[in-house]
Order: C-alpha cells, then sequence, then structure tokens
C-alpha cells in the first residue's frame, strides 16, 4: 500500500511538472506573439505592409487563435489589394473574437474585402452579420444599403444575360431549323426538276421513237422510196434518124397486125379501145 501511495505522488507529481512546463511554454508563445504583432503594427504604421504581413504571420505561427494577429493580417493584405487572401483572416478573427466589438470590425472588413472582388452576396451577409454585433454603426449600415443595391443589380444583369443567351440560343436553333428546311426544300424542289427534265427527255425520246416507228408503219418503203429519188437515172442513148425511121416502120407494121387481129375478131366482141404505152 504504501509503494503504491509513492507511485501515486511521483506520477502528480511528474503530471504537475510537465502542466506547469507546459503552461511556461504557451506563456512565453503569447507573449512572443504579442511582441510579433508589436512589430508588425511599427511595419504597418511605415506602410511596409508586406513585412507587416510576415510579422503577423509569425506572431499566428505562436498563436494561431491570436485575433488580433488575424485582424491585423488581414489589415495588411487588404492595404495591398490582397483581398482575397485578406477575407479568410477577418473570418478567423470573427471567429476567434471575445467581444462583440472586435466581432462586428471583422465583419466590417470581410464585407469590404467581398466588396472589392464582387463577391455582393457575401458582401451582404458580412455586413448583416456585423450590424448583429454593432446596430449603431451607421457606415456599415450604408456599406450594406450599397452592398444591396449591387447585388440586385448584378442579380438583373445576370437574368438578362441568361435571357439573351437563351433568346440567341433559341434564335440559332431556328435559324439552323429554317436552314435545314430550306435546303430540304431545295433539295425536293432539285429532286423533283431532276425528275421532270428525265421524263420529259424519256417522253420525248419516246415521242421520236414513236413518230419514227409511225412513219415507218404508214410507208415502210418511205426509205426505199427517198434512196430511190436520189438514185440517178440512167440517160436515155441518142438514136441516128436512120434508126428513128426503122424503129417508125416497125411500129407501123406492128399496129397493122394488130388492126387485122381486131378486124378478125370484131363480130364476137365489142371493141376495146387500145391506149397506146408510148
Amino acid at each position: 500500500m504504501k509503494i503504491f501511495l509513492n507511485i501515486l505522488v511521483i506520477c502528480l507529481m511528474l503530471f504537475s511538472s510537465k502542466e506547469i512546463t507546459a503552461q511556461k511554454d504557451s506563456i512565453a508563445q503569447q507573449r512572443k506573439a504579442r511582441k510579433m504583432v508589436r512589430q508588425g503594427n511599427k511595419l504597418y504604421e511605415q506602410k511596409q505592409f508586406t513585412d507587416a504581413s510576415v510579422a503577423y504571420q509569425k506572431a499566428l505561427g505562436n498563436n494561431a487563435s491570436y485575433d488580433k494577429a488575424s485582424y491585423n493580417l488581414g489589415n495588411a493584405l487588404y492595404q495591398n489589394k490582397n483581398f482575397k487572401e485578406a477575407a479568410p483572416q477577418y473570418e478567423l478573427s470573427a471567429k476567434t473574437a471575445e467581444d462583440k466589438s472586435s466581432k462586428a470590425e471583422a465583419y466590417h472588413n470581410l464585407g469590404n474585402s467581398m466588396m472589392e472582388t464582387k463577391n455582393y452576396q457575401a458582401a451582404v451577409d458580412a455586413y448583416k452579420n456585423s450590424l448583429r454585433n454593432n446596430p449603431n454603426d451607421d457606415e456599415t449600415r450604408y456599406n450594406l444599403a450599397v452592398a444591396q443595391k449591387l447585388l440586385d443589380k448584378q442579380n438583373k444583369d445576370n437574368k438578362d444575360n441568361k435571357d439573351n443567351k437563351n433568346k440567341d440560343n433559341k434564335d440559332k436553333k431556328d435559324k439552323d431549323n429554317k436552314d435545314k428546311d430550306d435546303k430540304n426544300k431545295d433539295k425536293d424542289k432539285k429532286d423533283g426538276d431532276d425528275d421532270k427534265d428525265k421524263k420529259d427527255k424519256d417522253d420525248k425520246d419516246k415521242d421520236g421513237k414513236g413518230d419514227k416507228d409511225k412513219d415507218k408503219k404508214q410507208d415502210p418503203n418511205k426509205d426505199d422510196k427517198k434512196d430511190q429519188k436520189h438514185k440517178p437515172k440512167p440517160q436515155q442513148g441518142k438514136m441516128s434518124p436512120q434508126q428513128i425511121k426503122q424503129l417508125l416502120e416497125s411500129l407501123n407494121n406492128e399496129e397493122k397486125k394488130t388492126q387485122k387481129k381486131m378486124n378478125a375478131k370484131k363480130a364476137k366482141g365489142k371493141k376495146i379501145k387500145q391506149e397506146k404505152d408510148w
């Protein structure tokens, strides 16, 4: 039992020693953090905002919940126009601040950072949070009114842009559909014209062939006659006077013979007038 009590006492002493050491380290870090903040403030007053930012970051490295360090770091970044980097520092300061006045100031500056980045919705929210902690701050109330007005304008512009974009898309779609319809109509018209031309050609070929067949049917010897028409006729040979005399005598003799035969048959039938073929 005595041994157990001794061990317990030793453990308590060790724990107390560590706790005391931790407390001493924490106090040392807090002192160092405050020292870095004071150094940063001097640099800030000299408008050496970059160096001041480094000092404030070192202070936060020793004490992460040091709201004055985060608030001042936000201010230094804001002065260097690093508005996006300043915003989270103000948010941290607003969360760690112990009094409402400090919270109100952090939210007010957060709203200013959001205004600079044109994030008007976040600015409105920040100014409202600032007024919840300090309702009597007229400057914050004025900034809230400006932020709300800019937010309304931004929303209206976004809506108009969206409507215009939708209208442009609709007009483009309608135009594409119209062009497509016109193209189809032109294609249909061209196909119709081609079909008509083809039909006319077929009809023409058919008519031409029909006329040709018809002509051939009506006069199958037309081509032969045409050929004969253009065939040269044989020229009659010239006869001498003696040949002509002999020919006439021969004809007279033939005529006499024929007359005798006709007279012989006269009683048998009516005489048929014979036409000469020469």
